[in-house]
């Protein structure tokens, strides 16, 4: 199995054990426990997600991503359009949520962060080497 191809089978592990979490997270709490657990794998999931598809990202851009797009999802529930979906919905009211709320921004913060601390502290396997560049000769660039 490639590099690649391991990269995105963790992920994916990671995915559903995520989902498996958050879900028995909410089932076993209804406090700030089972809030803002939930929200720290909120961002932990979408991670994963983001490993999954892009597996060659370093480990900050996939945090600085996934937090960024958690951030984006919490401040959108200010316009009330997601509470509106989540009245309808259960995948959407699951997705975006629908009130804002302050607090969750630093638990998505949280999430972010250990995703990159236990991604950067993976071992990481010899990167294939770079196929040499054919030199030009006499002097002349090979052009683009």
């Amino acid at each position: 199995m490639g590099d690649l191809a391991c990269t995105r089978l963790v992920a994916a592990v990671a995915a559903l054990l995520t989902v498996g979490a958050g879900l028995g997270i909410r089932a076993a709490g209804s406090g700030d426990v089972a809030k803002f657990g939930g929200d720290a794998l909120y961002t932990v999931l979408v991670y994963t997600l983001v490993v999954l598809a892009r597996p060659r990202l370093r480990p900050l851009a996939a945090a600085t991503g996934a937090l960024a797009f958690s951030w984006a999802v919490e401040l959108f529930q200010l316009t009330g359009v997601p509470a509106e979906w989540a009245g309808r919905s259960v995948v959407a009211r699951l997705v975006l949520g629908s009130t804002f709320n302050v607090p969750d921004l630093l638990w998505y913060a949280v999430g972010a962060g250990a995703c990159w601390a236990i991604h950067t502290s993976l071992p990481r396997s010899a990167a294939p080497p770079v196929a040499a560049r054919p030199r030009a000769t006499g002097g002349r660039s090979p052009g683009p």
